[in-house]
């Protein structure tokens, strides 16, 4: 079964210069799609290559064909609109991620990314990683106040029918032979906030009961998973140019989060905006935990010592054999990235890496 593996990563990676220029040209009109897809290809394989000789098992696209982690999936169900995003805020920056409301009826319709996966599995030799948004993404930002009471005057139909829409996409991209998919869900993590709870709360969403409404809909979501499939969850409190937007430990959601039908669990625990490792006694005994050490919202490189450190707290609370290693985060939440060089990126990937292998005496999973 692939993954989590010893040493893995959440997805996203610094678009190269070249593409980034490409982009602004096609938005402009300037470069016809074709093209764009063309040097998307040629970003997409450079990446490969190097995400497997640092010695990386799962293997991602870095999103290159997104402009942004979530909202490229979402906005191509039916009954989805993009908008301003109210709340919560990014500090640091002007610029805030827009948000995804319901409007009509959710469902899955056509074939969403599943060109862009088949030509990532074609391309390494290595396990794909599919990266996409969770189901808690069409709610999370707008709760209630972003769902259309014309549409759905209840949402139990409304988590009924993004259940029936997640399935129909996970059927296809394991169809598209996909292994190893990640649901990013920042959900869990900004519910340990008692700010963003008050947003909540103003958006109409008892806060205590989101919890276990996300992990309702993941569960029903997989309940027809196919045979071979593993799936992943990870959470942060936002990664947008090198900033987040919440914070708070994993005490009030942990028991929580750990009953989703899933396989591993991504966690933030890069700054002590993430909390202490005590919540981790909650995971069920056949869960793995990956531990997001590495921050990707600076250059500066962690301390290989610190990280085994940092590892041997968290076996206090969880086995050694269920513990791996990743970033935090993605490097690039959207296609503008975070604040750090293409070439600290791929070293602190290498980091981490080198610190699996001193550990487990492996990067891969024993």
């Amino acid at each position: 079964m692939p993954g989590p593996f010893r040493a893995d990563q959440v997805g996203s990676l610094l678009r190269p210069a070249a593409l980034m220029a490409a982009r602004s040209e096609a938005k402009r009109g300037r470069l016809p799609p074709a093209e764009l897809r063309r040097l998307e290809d040629e970003a997409i394989r450079e990446a490969v290559a190097r995400q497997e000789a640092i010695g990386l098992q799962a293997v991602t696209d870095g999103e290159f064909r997104r402009e942004w982690w979530h909202l490229d999936f979402l906005r191509q169900l039916e009954g989805v609109t993009i908008r301003e995003n109210p709340g919560p805020k990014f500090g640091g920056t002007e610029e805030q991620p827009p948000i995804a409301t319901v409007t009509h009826k959710v469902a899955y319709k056509r074939p969403i990314m599943i060109e862009d996966f088949k030509f990532l599995r074609a391309t390494t030799r290595h396990t794909a990683k599919l990266t996409i948004p969770s189901p808690s993404m069409l709610h999370l930002r707008g709760g209630r106040n972003a769902i259309a009471r014309a549409a759905y005057p209840e949402l139990d139909e409304f988590w009924h029918d993004v259940a029936a829409a997640y399935r129909a996409a996970i059927a296809a991209f394991a169809a598209a032979g996909c292994s190893y998919l990640q649901l990013d869900d920042v959900g869990f993590a900004y519910l340990a906030d008692e700010k963003f709870r008050d947003s909540c709360r103003r958006n109409g969403d008892d806060p205590r009961e989101l919890p276990a409404r996300y992990v309702g809909t993941i569960n029903e979501a997989l309940k027809q998973r196919p045979t071979g499939l593993t799936v992943t969850l990870h959470t942060c409190h936002g990664n947008f140019r090198s900033t987040w937007a919440t914070e708070g430990g994993y005490e009030l959601v942990a028991e929580s989060m750990f009953q989703s039908e899933i396989d591993g669990f991504f966690m933030e625990f890069d700054s002590a905006r993430s909390g202490g490792f005590e919540p981790l006694r909650y995971l069920p005994r056949n869960k793995k935990v990956v531990l997001g050490l590495v921050t990707t919202k600076v250059g500066d490189l962690e301390s290989s010592d610190a990280l085994v450190r940092r590892i041997d707290e968290a076996a206090k609370f969880v086995p050694l054999e269920n513990l791996c290693l990743s970033p935090q985060c993605g490097f690039s939440s959207n296609e503008t990235g975070n604040k750090l060089s293409e070439e600290a990126q791929w070293r602190k990937l290498e980091l981490v890496v080198e610190v699996a292998r001193r550990v487990w005496g492996s990067a891969e999973l024993q």
